[in-house]
């Protein structure tokens, strides 16, 4: 699984975006990296208009806020059922 967040330095809620997907791997006992994407003209070439942005397998999932460690789980297991079914959205 790849895991990516949009991230500034000087954005707290890029911070916390990247702090609450750590939690949300953490309950769910996955041991994955969060990559930080930090180039905003590659965060728009892939669809991004605002921060924070989270990309789970590549799908952009959310973006320009940040979701719940509950939504976040759920976004995972959505993503590690298409990886188990090899479908693709």
């Amino acid at each position: 699984m790849r895991i990516e967040v949009f991230y500034s330095v000087r954005c707290g809620k890029c911070r916390l975006m990247e702090s609450v997907t750590h939690t949300a791997l953490e309950e769910l006992g996955m041991d994955v990296e969060v990559n930080k994407l930090l180039n905003p003209q590659d965060a728009m070439a892939r669809g991004v208009m605002s921060q924070p942005a989270l990309w789970i397998n590549d799908h952009l999932k959310v973006q320009g806020r940040v979701p719940l460690v509950s939504e976040i789980k759920q976004m995972i297991e959505e993503e590690r059922l298409l990886e188990t079914s090899g479908a693709e959205k």
